[in-house]
């Protein structure tokens, strides 16, 4: 068997994912994750066919979109005029699954609790409190310098902020943008009516406003349904925006979009939103010796089109199914590399170019978005590649 003893760093989604994925192939997985108990970080998102494809293969589609909120609808509008900018349909694909879910809205805590219950059946060893700062060779070595034992293999899923990928791409001559702008974000009970439970709806203000509320079900353990909203921000006006009070922000929030008034209620004050930092980078070979890195760590930017977890679900799969078929290890790791290349380009390529349109100073970007691409989305033939493009499916990796 390629690896059998393999170091996964990082209980997210991606590392989850990967962990169960390998052990139920024969391996030895230890999972090192950085906090004192593996838990959930970050906001709800829309898991697309492309994680869906991941989850089937694990067994597990089920127990998620129990939790979850299946979307068939992606819509946005401008504020001032109602123009709609964005109006995508997950009827407009192609092949859309047999079950009709081509897309699920999920909290955080209800894909973690099913992945991790999993991996703890399977027998997953889950060693917590221990920050890694570096890989080589083999070994892993936590922030206070103590090195493990040798691995056959180390998997960096530790997110984009990992120490692992940082000298990877800094020894591949790579280098991380740090995006100007972010967001902050929050979860809130689902408001019912008027919002569309089936739909993430988005309303704009040029490109310096963007507001979103998405439908992610509910967490494990509660009947209660949830949303998560977010509103664009720059990381830099952060405390300024703070300062400035919740009183005004909410009455620029009401201003472009009425309806959010149940949502903002449930908002008592800033420390109920987190901020969310975003950065650009893809490492030109995610593999080195004993090395593989996946997900966010290996290819991050800014969450326009909604690809990260469900692109970090499939490099996990596309890995495991390396090491399973691959007789040498740097044969698999390479296979891996390989495989997942020209998918990841595309989607980072793509990822760079929306996001100005999205979240941007400037009226030139914003304008183009509002009264060009809203048009040419009617035409007949960008329905469907449009579908395409959100779904993750261009260059369709779950062939």
């Amino acid at each position: 068997m390629t690896g059998r003893d393999i170091a996964v760093v990082g209980a997210g989604p991606t590392g989850l994912a990967l962990a169960l994925l390998l052990k139920r192939q024969g391996r030895k997985v230890v999972m090192h994750e950085r906090f004192a108990e593996a838990r959930p970080i970050g906001a709800g998102f829309m898991l697309q066919p492309t994680g869906l494809h991941v989850l089937d293969r694990l067994g597990l589609t089920e127990k998620v979109a129990a939790l979850g909120q299946p979307l068939n609808h992606i819509f946005g509008r401008e504020a001032r005029r109602g123009r709609v900018v964005l109006d995508v349909k997950y009827s407009d694909l192609k092949s859309p699954r047999p079950d009709g879910l081509n897309a699920v809205g999920v909290h955080r805590a209800a894909i973690f609790h099913v992945l991790h219950h999993a991996c703890l059946a399977e027998g997953v060893e889950f060693v917590t409190d221990q920050e890694i700062a570096l890989a080589s060779d083999g070994r892993i070595v936590d922030a206070k310098g103590t090195a493990s034992a040798v691995f056959d293999l180390v998997v960096d899923a530790s997110g984009a902020r990992s120490p692992i990928a940082r000298d990877l791409l800094k020894r591949q001559g790579g280098r991380r943008t740090e995006l100007e702008w972010g967001a902050v974000w929050g979860t809130v009970p689902w408001p019912g009516d008027p919002f569309d439970e089936g739909a993430l709806e988005q309303v704009y203000r040029g490109a310096s406003r963007m507001i979103g509320v998405l439908p992610c079900g509910a967490r494990p353990g509660s009947p209660d349904r949830l949303a998560t909203f977010f509103w664009s921000l720059k990381p830099d006006d952060h405390s300024a925006w703070v300062s400035a009070g919740m009183e005004r922000w909410k009455a620029e929030v009401l201003s472009l979009w009425p309806q959010t008034a149940p949502v903002l209620d449930a908002i008592p004050d800033a420390e109920a939103l987190t901020l969310a930092r975003y950065g650009h980078h893809t490492l030109p070979l995610p593999v080195a010796d004993r090395l593989a890195v996946v997900g966010d760590a290996a290819h991050s930017t800014s969450p326009q089109l909604g690809q990260g977890v469900n692109m970090g679900l499939l490099d996990a799969l596309t890995l495991a199914d390396a090491l399973n078929t691959h007789a040498e290890l740097d044969e698999a790791l390479m296979a891996y590399a390989r495989i997942r290349r020209w998918h990841i380009r595309l989607y980072q390529t793509l990822s760079w170019g929306f996001t100005p349109f999205y979240q941007a100073d400037g009226k030139v970007l914003p304008w183009v978005r509002d009264h060009l691409l809203g048009k040419v989305a009617r035409l007949p033939f960008a329905a469907r590649i449009l579908a395409a493009t959100v779904s993750g499916v261009l260059l369709d990796p779950r062939r």
